[in-house]
């Protein structure tokens, strides 16, 4: 049978209302108005917005939509939608009406009472708005609720507060851009007129079959596996790593691929990962806003393209223990309107002056702000896997490479950088393959902020996190480096002088940032913690910094959030990680109670039963006894960790106080979570898989 074909170009953005959608249904007027709108954030006349909305609709109903929705991210971390019909009250002959008002575009007002707000609303009080994020194209998605009309929107409450991620994360955006510009103005560029973060998420997921995944409570629950024990063989091999594409998957990347391609979302690199039965999918790089709402409709569209093909898509950052788990490295530059890369060396780094401040200023920010970008990385997920070996440690730190080390040194010794370490020919030593230039430095996959040519990558992010968080935090604290430096130069009588001293100042005083080793390693631990730098090892331990006197001055210098809004992100936050760790806490309960404790009984039951048949056949029964009283003494184990587990999960819903419920989930629950763990893992490698009342790791790692 022979395979359609398919034209990217024919397919990508057929489903987005894009620039080139508005400029052949616009009107060139309100074309233009609407254009000033997203480039310079003029405010959107209500005449144009009724303009927009009607030639919306019309594309849209073209492409099948009944419905429309403002969709949006509530702090919940992933999105909400409400759906509205086209429908207008009907002419008087019965006929339907179909309207969509500028009005309806740009506002829309859901019962914002049962979304996270953290004390800032009373569950009574239930207004909230829903405002149209014009630089974020909407696009019609398609599935099995038919096409829909989504319109990207920030989401606040009655009284203004921010509700959502999108908000403080425009915020960010438009800080970063007033600063960016007040610094290349300094450097005499007149001509750009915006600078915008630009971003890419490598997305890593796992596929495991539907039908074994419906069988595993943790997975249903958690979107992880909270009892497992190893296969015999994991990832050992390093033969899943860039392996061949297995055909079921095949089928599932080429599906998500034209999805995807078609909301506009430029998905391009696809490949096995490390552990057995992992992915990735990376994008190319677009705004922020719009990269992070790409990535949010990637996790959606890989959800129900793996259900539909029998499968599931796990984006949990650890689903399976003792194999790599999933993280989203976020990958961030800064871009001219008029395509200069602000973080592009050069050939000769040593002497692009207006990059080594922009890189100086990120080092002072990073520096200055470790805790807060390691907290924009925190969730119960990623506390299963940071400081792993497998991914980042928790300690931030940043990777320059050699040739910008070397620079950074002679600027620090002498004052002055002369020279740039240049990467040289790399001879292959094979006649038929092509010598070729090499890159100036190695890569580093232990940094958690690596700069990796002409952008730095974030690699702590988890896999199922919104990538907007993070990015709020670069861009902030990114912006006020910016502006201190600014409020220096613009001040100067001799700014090349000025700059000079600048450049060695930042770099001398946040050279304690700057690491290029092994991340992994015990030795780096005791030296971040000999120069001063945070270990923030788990969720909790890194919420506090949302908080601090330093963070509220920083939010509210540039208006990212107000002191209430960050204390409010600070209560979800430890509100959620204790929900998270009870509803793990109580899978366990219920699975260990109800399905594998009773499955070892029957299973002692049964070898008790051989043992007696052994002895009355006169037999020897030694080894049937051994295993028999290794089942009973791991079962009588996990039984008496269950009863613990019971009784602290039930403590910690007593405890009122969010922080000190989320402290006691974390020094209890969680303790108590893995002492079940243990004897079950080892009893699952003891009973006959006939007994055994679930999948195992083997079953859905090496099946799909």
């Amino acid at each position: 049978m022979s395979e359609e074909k398919i034209s990217i170009t024919a397919i990508f953005g057929e489903d987005v209302f894009n620039d080139t959608v508005m400029q052949e249904r616009l009107p060139k007027k309100v074309y233009k108005e609407l254009r000033k709108t997203i480039d310079e954030g003029k405010e959107l006349d209500p005449v144009v917005a009724d303009v927009v909305a009607e030639a919306m609709k019309d594309w849209a109903l073209e492409k099948g939509a009944t419905h429309y929705t403002h969709w949006f991210q509530p702090l919940t971390g992933i999105t909400a939608e409400k759906h509205d019909s086209f429908l207008a009250p009907p002419r008087k002959d019965g006929r339907a009406i179909l309207e969509f008002s500028g009005k309806e575009l740009i506002k829309s007002e859901p019962d914002a009472s049962s979304f996270p707000s953290g004390g800032i609303r009373s569950t009574f009080e239930a207004r909230g708005y829903t405002a149209w994020d014009c630089t974020s194209p909407a696009f019609v998605r398609h599935d099995a609720a038919g096409a829909i009309l989504c319109i990207p929107t920030a989401f606040c409450s009655y009284t203004g507060e921010s509700l959502d991620m999108k908000t403080p994360l425009l915020r960010s955006m438009e800080a970063l851009n007033v600063q960016a510009l007040r610094l290349l103005r300094l450097f005499g560029n007149t001509t750009s007129k915006k600078v915008t973060p630009s971003v890419g998420a490598e997305q890593e997921y796992f596929l495991v079959d539907r039908d074994k995944f419906l069988k595993r409570k943790d997975l249903i629950y958690t979107g992880h596996t909270l009892f497992g024990a190893m296969p015999p063989k994991g990832q050992e091999l390093d033969d899943q790593y860039f392996g061949a594409i297995r055909e079921r998957v095949a089928s599932f990347m080429k599906a998500i691929n034209e999805e995807l391609w078609k909301l506009g979302v430029s998905a391009k690199t696809q490949h096995n990962e490390v552990a057995p039965g992992q992915h990735e999918l990376a994008p190319i790089y677009s705004d922020c806003n719009v990269a992070v709402d790409h990535n949010q409709l990637t996790m959606e569209v890989m959800k129900k393209v793996a259900e539909r093909q029998g499968m599931m898509c796990l984006l949990h950052e650890k689903p399976f223990a003792g194999v790599n788990g999933s993280g989203k490295h976020d990958n961030w530059s800064l871009v001219t309107d008029d395509g200069i890369n602000l973080l592009d060396p050069g050939a000769t780094p040593h002497d692009n002056i207006q990059f080594l401040v922009v890189l100086t200023c990120i080092l002072k920010a990073v520096d200055e702000h470790a805790d807060l970008l390691r907290e924009s990385a925190a969730n119960v997920g990623n506390d299963y896997r940071l400081g792993a070996n497998e991914a980042p440690p928790a300690i931030v730190s940043v990777f320059l490479g050699e040739q910008l080390q070397d620079v950074l040194s002679q600027l620090i010794s002498t004052g002055m950088a002369t020279s740039s370490k240049q990467g040289g020919k790399l001879q292959t030593g094979v006649s038929t393959l092509p010598d070729f230039m090499k890159d100036a430095t190695d890569r580093n996959r232990t940094s958690p902020f690596a700069f990796t040519g002409n952008k730095f990558e974030f690699r702590m992010v988890g896999s199922s996190a919104s990538i907007a968080a993070p990015n709020i935090v670069l861009n902030t604290i990114t912006a006020e480096a910016f502006a201190d430096a600014c409020d220096i130069l613009e001040k100067a009588d001799d700014f090349d002088m000025a700059v000079h001293d600048l450049i060695k100042e930042y770099a001398t005083a946040h050279q304690r940032i700057v690491f290029n080793g092994n991340g992994y390693s015990d030795e780096w631990v005791e030296e971040a913690e000999r120069r001063g730098l945070p270990n923030l090892k788990g969720m909790v331990d890194a919420i506090p910094s949302l908080t601090t006197e330093k963070s509220v001055k920083l939010f509210t210098r540039f208006k990212i959030f107000t002191e209430a809004e960050l204390e409010s992100r600070s209560e979800i936050k430890y509100e959620g990680y204790s929900k998270e760790v009870n509803i793990e806490a109580r899978t366990m309960i219920d699975m260990a109670s109800k399905s594998i404790i009773p499955a070892c009984l029957k299973y002692s039951k049964a070898l008790a039963d051989i043992v007696i048949s052994l002895k009355e056949a006169g037999v020897d029964g030694s080894a049937a006894r051994e295993i028999l009283s290794e089942v009973n003494e791991l079962t009588n184990e996990a039984q008496k960790a269950l009863q613990k587990l019971v009784q602290d999960d039930e403590k910690s819903l007593a405890i009122a106080d969010v922080k000190e419920r989320a402290l006691f989930c974390r020094n209890n629950v969680k303790v108590d979570m893995e002492e079940l763990r243990a004897p079950i893992d080892r009893l699952e490698m003891i009973v006959d898989k006939e007994y055994w009342p679930m999948p195992s790791y083997g079953d859905m790692l090496f099946e799909v």
